[in-house]
């Protein structure tokens, strides 16, 4: 058993932390912004919570954050209230946030420089893959800080993997936004097609879901879809953020991203019509319009 900390508890921390104490049995203390939250999750799972990041982080062998971007990362890590100034020498600090390359490097240096380690660790498999404790995890850091870490993981992973050194597991992540986001525009293209040529969708997706046009989100999304329902996953707005951390490191690292640019002004679109909480697959409303 390990001595654990949680900061952020949304709808991926939540789950995410009970894990740690359900599956896994370890020793959690949890922060949140909202103390409501903590107070709640604490009262469910038996663990504590505490005022600030820096108290939750002391004394802990893990340390795990999970918050919304690169800014909201650096508001609960670093300072004086911040994880690293309680974290105790050795510990580990975890960032399960879906954040910037250079963001994840920079912690690594300031964990270094206070004798502590550190992983980049942004997860995918959405509110679902949370709750069910099934989450994929890419990460970036040293092998031997990353194989101490990966038991206390699993407990809500169903999939490991060391990418390479800090930053490589935000940058593996950007490679899954890119293909999430042309596999989400190709489905809603062609569920939009079937509907214009008056085909069931359902039937159609029957036969080819089992073929080379396969994919989850065609398993999981085209009924949602072709009913015009969008209240199923990750929002629209985080997937733009998160396509903009893409297309900023592209710029940076000389990649060309023409799909995943078009892509992002179409959310914007679905943005500007009202729809920046709805799920990812609503790329299909922008075309039935």
């Amino acid at each position: 058993m390990a001595k654990t900390a949680f900061i952020g508890l949304g709808v991926m921390g939540f789950p995410m932390a009970g894990h740690l104490t359900a599956k896994g049995g370890h020793e959690v203390t949890v922060f949140n912004r909202t103390t409501d939250k903590a107070e709640r999750w604490a009262s469910q799972h038996g663990g504590a919570f505490c005022a600030t990041p820096r108290e939750a982080a002391e004394g802990a062998d893990f340390v795990f954050v999970c918050v919304g971007n690169d800014d909201d990362v650096r508001s609960v890590v670093l300072g004086a209230d911040g994880a690293l100034a309680g974290m105790k020498p050795g510990a580990t600090l975890v960032d399960h946030t879906t954040a910037s390359a250079e963001l994840a490097r920079e912690l690594d240096q300031a964990a270094r420089e206070k004798g502590l380690r550190f992983l980049d660790a942004p997860v995918s498999g959405g509110q679902a893959g949370a709750e069910n404790g099934v989450l994929t995890v890419m990460v970036g850091g040293e092998s031997e800080t990353f194989e101490a870490a990966r038991p206390v993981i699993d407990s809500y992973a169903r999939m490991v993997g060391l990418m390479g050194p800090a930053g490589s597991g935000q940058l593996a992540k950007m490679m899954n936004q890119i293909c999430i986001a042309g596999l989400v525009e190709g489905l809603a293209e062609a569920i939009h097609f079937g509907q214009k040529a008056g085909l069931d969708i359902a039937t159609v997706v029957d036969v080819i879901s089992k073929g080379a046009a396969g994919s989850w989100q065609m398993e999981n999304r085209h009924k949602t879809m072709a009913a015009g329902q969008y209240e199923f996953g990750f929002a629209v707005e985080w997937m733009r953020k998160d396509l903009g951390i893409c297309l900023s490191e592209a710029r940076r690292n000389g990649a060309s991203l023409p799909v995943t640019a078009l892509v992002d002004q179409f959310y914007a679109e679905v943005e500007a019509g009202g729809g920046k909480r709805w799920d990812t697959s609503s790329l299909l409303s922008r075309l039935n319009r």
